[in-house]
C-alpha cells in the first residue's frame, strides 16, 4: 500500500505568493527524486466547530491561510529513501528555517501507512 506524509500550518496572506513559489520548488524536488503526488492546498471552508477542527487545532489569527498538504510514495521504505535525497538536495539544503514564508514551530506533521486506496 502507498504511504503519505502529511502537513498542516499557517500561512500569513501576505506570504501566500513567496509560500507558493517555494511549494511549486519543492514538489518539483520530491517528484524528481521519486515522489508519486504532491498537493498544497489552502482552506476555503473552515465553518466546522469543536476540538477536532483544523481552526482549533492551528488557531489561525485574521490574516493567516491555512494551509493542508500531503506526498504520496510507494511504501513507507521508499518514503525514506526519497527524503533523504530531498534534505541533502542542494536547492531545499540552503533553506533556513528563519527564511521560510510561515512559522514552522505551529506546523504539524506526520506520516501515514494508506488504509484504504480507491
Amino acid at each position: 500500500m502507498p504511504y503519505a506524509d502529511g502537513f498542516l500550518l499557517v500561512v500569513p496572506k501576505k506570504n501566500l505568493d513567496a509560500y507558493k513559489k517555494l511549494a511549486r520548488k519543492a514538489g518539483k524536488i520530491w517528484r524528481e527524486h521519486g515522489a508519486l503526488e504532491y498537493r498544497e492546498c489552502v482552506a476555503d471552508d473552515l465553518s466546522q466547530k469543536g476540538p477536532g477542527s483544523f481552526r482549533n487545532r492551528v488557531k489561525p489569527k485574521r490574516n493567516e491561510i491555512v494551509v493542508f498538504s500531503w506526498i504520496v510514495y510507494k511504501s513507507r521504505a521508499h518514503r525514506d529513501k526519497v527524503n533523504q535525497k530531498v534534505m541533502a538536495d542542494p536547492r531545499l539544503a540552503k533553506l533556513k528555517p528563519e527564511d521560510m514564508p510561515f512559522d514552522m514551530r505551529r506546523m504539524s506533521w506526520a506520516g501515514f501507512q494508506v488504509l484504504v486506496d480507491l
